[in-house]
């Protein structure tokens, strides 16, 4: 079971709303150090917010990055880019047997271009919309 702690929710900042909730859920008044498991946190204030706690989690990186996995492969038939599609298969392998940096490096520059490029479509997408509704 991966663990934080309220304190160390504390010091990432969370909002004021979903600490709220997270101290009124526990019965708590204020930080502590006992652990806290990411599953109540997910049961407290849901999914967004046990995903933000994540930033609280030191050496569970592998489990981490398996869940992270899972998410993308979860939306994996949305994926048109080769690239993004050879990063997936590469982390897949990577937790398996590990790459070498420069295996990583390589495959993290491909994914970043090919998001690049993503979100350089969507923007011309959108303003054309845009365009269209208000020029």
């Amino acid at each position: 079971m991966i663990t934080t702690t309220l304190r160390q929710i504390r010091q990432h900042n969370p909002c004021s709303e979903g600490w709220r909730t997270l101290l009124t859920f526990l019965g708590k008044t204020g930080a502590d150090d006992d652990p806290l498991p990411l599953v109540t946190i997910l049961q407290s204030n849901g999914l967004d917010d046990a995903l933000w706690c994540l930033r609280t989690i030191t050496g569970h990186d592998k489990e981490i990055t398996r869940f992270a996995l899972a998410c993308a492969q979860d939306v994996r038939h949305l994926m048109t880019d080769q690239r993004s599609l050879d990063a997936l298969d590469a982390l897949e392998r990577h937790l398996e047997s590990p790459l070498s940096r420069e295996e990583l490096d390589k495959v993290l520059a491909a994914a970043w271009a090919a998001a690049w490029v993503a979100g350089a479509e969507a923007r011309a997408r959108q303003t054309q919309i845009f365009e269209g509704i208000f020029g």
